[in-house]
């Protein structure tokens, strides 16, 4: 590459327009070089006028939106395979960007388009180069662990059944349990009762049956075997994984992670944390710390809902569902038990992802009735909560489409349609669009304003990961302190709310 056109792409002032910002930077940091100036990015732009599309692809962007049929190669293979012709897609994405960005202006998401999505591809393409270094040796011990515990439980279950079978096969399954045993399944399919994991968790509730026990125990473990597996897989010739962050995965602006998905790491539970003891400080820095919101959405919710009982919650400081959970029982919050306290948390989370009384039942244990009466209580005492959700849906059916705080759309064409399934699910994604949407554009903006402020103040600390509503960050030796400030000041500030924006953080050392 000329050292003029190497100049060309890191000039600022010279703008650009491509297909995919974040991979172009990600490949260009591999190769030495790098590139700034982006005006505009045609997939970002796809992504904005149509989240839910299901492919990227620029010759299908071209069509829709320039009425281009592009031909690259013979579709009966005849004649060997053609190039990309690389001048074709400059002119394409920019005649694209032209119209696309036009429209999205219109759509009142500029904002959100280029204050937040664009400084995020560019955030998470250093992010992704970095990597993050991993304990191999931890890890494989953990998959020697894993893979002997999962061969010792499939034993131990074959000795209560009597026999040897293919555990992961349905058929299989369904001899033994509605054979053999006896039992009577909570799920019907076309080939029979259910074996899926909802299903046994129910069945295993009802009948206590040791088999059950160790079905699931079984696949719990093979589940994490197979995730230890692969991140080993993952790493790297520098002991490091560098995961993919996909822009455009999700309706609501949540990112995904891909190659290997590392957002599905289990947190709560004592083998999900040995895993991320498997993620370590690279040499030449002293520690991981992490920063995560806290109780971001319902934060979110309490804003937009205006409801004056969550927001004095918040502005209390007071637990909240503990504060709930007084106002819906009628005790004081030092009365709330671990059991009202828990119907309470699942309530409110629910109500964000649009959880029936049948769901909120199947959920808590409670009869349909109960679960009835809970939400009853629920609305009756957080009347905001249950005016907002209802306005969500009955804007959304309006106009065809929800909106975030910062002005994201995502569009709701099924909440008008005959049929009451189709219907009954766009009624629950629009509930939780607006909220889910809201918290990742915050964490976003956090994240770039995290980076951005470091590169400022010349520190050698850095992201490395962005997992739902935390980043996880390395320490620079002698920079902890100033990290954690910056850190604070950046994620409880990037957003003014009705109510405290709070996060929590935990410096790891790991040498």
């Amino acid at each position: 590459l000329s050292s003029e056109l190497a100049q060309w792409f890191t000039d600022e002032t010279k703008s650009k327009v491509l297909f995919d910002y974040k991979g172009s930077k990600r490949i260009l940091l591999a190769h030495g070089l790098d590139i700034s100036g982006i005006k505009d990015d045609v997939l970002l732009l796809s992504y904005f006028l149509n989240p839910v599309r299901r492919n990227y692809f620029v010759d299908d962007i071209s069509e829709e939106y320039l009425g281009l049929s592009i031909k690259r190669s013979d579709p009966n293979q005849l004649l060997p395979e053609e190039e990309v012709d690389p001048s074709l897609d400059a002119w394409l994405a920019f005649n694209l960007a032209m119209k696309m960005s036009e429209i999205v202006s219109t759509q009142g998401q500029e904002s959100v388009y280029r204050n937040i999505e664009i400084p995020s591809s560019r955030t998470l393409a250093l992010m992704e180069s970095r990597g993050i270094s991993i304990n191999v040796d931890l890890l494989e011990k953990l998959f020697d662990s894993l893979s002997k515990e999962v061969s010792e439980v499939a034993s131990e279950a074959f000795k209560i059944i009597g026999k040897e079978i293919n555990l992961a096969s349905p058929k299989q399954l369904q001899v033994v349990l509605f054979e053999d045993l006896g039992m009577k399944g909570t799920k019907t399919l076309k080939t029979g009762f259910s074996t899926n994991a909802q299903a046994l968790s129910e069945l295993f509730e009802q009948t206590g049956h040791p088999f059950l026990e160790k079905l699931l125990a079984h696949r719990d473990s093979t589940k994490l075997k197979q995730m230890v597996e692969t991140l080993l897989k993952a790493v790297e010739d520098d002991k490091k994984i560098h995961t993919t962050y996909v822009q455009t995965g999700t309706s609501t602006g949540r990112l995904s992670s891909e190659n290997p998905n590392l957002q599905n790491i289990p947190i709560r539970n004592p083998r999900g944390a040995q895993i991320r003891d498997a993620f370590v400080a690279s040499d030449g820095f002293e520690s991981i710390m992490t920063a995560d919101y806290s109780q971001i959405e319902m934060r979110i919710m309490a804003h937009l809902s205006e409801d004056p009982g969550l927001i004095e919650a918040f502005k209390a400081g007071e637990d909240l569902h503990r504060f709930v959970g007084s106002r819906i029982f009628g005790v004081s919050p030092k009365d709330v038990t671990a059991e009202m306290r828990a119907q309470v948390k699942a309530m409110s989370y629910g109500l964000v992802y649009g959880l029936s009384e049948y769901g909120l039942a199947k959920q808590l244990g409670l009869s349909n009735a109960d679960a009835k009466q809970l939400m009853k209580d629920y609305f009756e005492r957080f009347g905001g909560v249950r005016r907002y959700l209802a306005k969500v849906v009955e804007d959304a059916k309006a106009v065809g489409y929800t909106t975030t705080f910062h002005g994201r759309r995502r569009p709701f064409d099924d909440l008008n349609s005959s049929i009451f399934q189709v219907r009954e699910n766009a009624r629950r994604a629009a509930l939780n669009a607006p909220i889910q949407g809201t918290a990742a554009d915050i964490m976003k903006l956090a994240m770039n304003q995290v980076q951005e402020a470091i590169e400022k103040q010349g520190l050698e600390s850095r992201i490395l990961l962005q997992v739902h509503d935390e980043l996880v960050l390395e320490v620079f030796p002698g920079e902890s302190k100033a990290l954690e400030v910056l850190v604070q000041d950046k994620m409880s500030n990037v957003v003014k709310l009705s109510v405290p924006v709070s996060y929590t953080h935990l410096t790891l050392p790991t040498k």
